[in-house]
């Protein structure tokens, strides 16, 4: 069972190639203890859904462990899927399916034994009302915005009951509200939950998060936001994109 106390992640010296032409992590460590959020920051390509993949034992690293609220999981969905919950990407869902949101919430409740009978109904309900949800999760997905489905997809894993979310660009074709929204929902979530998010743009989350971690093909650097948040960190993931301003950072391009 997840350990809700006291949420973890360790990566222990893990190495994960495609093949010997894509190599995407290189004996990686990172360990992050506690509730709270942490931001993995760097361009699109750069291995950061790869990285998730490995994280819920999705895709087996060459060497090293991964550890969930202190069991290992290297490699093993079953395990791993009992500490932690994936929000994927937008692209990666199939919209064309004839269900609601309303069933793919209420299936992971009675999948996972966290609800029985009526007491479903209501938890369902319960949370559909934190996610802001409630005038839409009947519809069917291929009816929703994309706001409306990240909405439903972030309930679905809540569902789950676990103590670690994994969000795999969470913003992305999201209008500006809808970031707003989901934004402040971490930020409350994040308090009692493990949440791990990754995104290209560092602005939506940096003053919310407890660690920033900067991925290129691996992890570059990580800590705290005014560690992290220097020219030539920033540079270690996005090259000469980033440019100063008006002694402001800025990611270009």
């Amino acid at each position: 069972m997840s350990n809700v106390h006291s949420p973890s992640l360790v990566v222990e010296n893990v190495t994960f190639h495609y093949d010997e032409d894509d190599k995407i992590l290189e004996n990686e460590n990172l360990a992050v203890h506690g509730p709270g959020l942490v931001t993995i920051l760097g361009p699109n390509g750069s291995g950061k859904t790869t990285f998730f993949k490995v994280i819920l034992g999705l895709l087996k690293p060459q060497t090293g462990k991964i550890f969930l609220n202190g069991e290992e999981v290297t490699g093993n969905p079953v395990k791993a899927g009992r500490h932690a919950a994936l929000v994927p990407q937008l692209t990666a869902v199939r919209r064309d399916l004839p269900v609601t949101g309303a069933e793919i919430i209420e299936f992971v409740l009675r999948s996972r034994r966290q609800c029985s009978g009526k007491s479903c109904k209501e938890k369902l309900r319960e949370l559909v009302e934190i996610v802001g949800a409630e005038n839409y999760y009947k519809k069917k997905l291929s009816e929703m915005s994309g706001g409306q489905l990240q909405r439903i997809l972030i309930a679905r894993a809540l569902a789950t009951g676990s103590s670690i979310l994994l969000l795999d660009e969470p913003f992305s074709g999201i209008d500006p509200g809808g970031r707003e929204y989901i934004v402040d929902f971490l930020r409350k979530t994040s308090r009692e939950k493990l949440i791990l998010l990754t995104t290209h743009d560092p602005v939506l989350t940096i003053n919310s998060s407890k660690m920033i971690v900067i991925f290129n093909k691996g992890v570059k650097a990580y800590g705290s936001p005014d560690q992290i948040f220097t020219l030539d960190l920033l540079r270690k993931a996005y090259g000469s994109s980033v440019l100063m301003i008006e002694r402001c950072l800025h990611v270009v391009g």
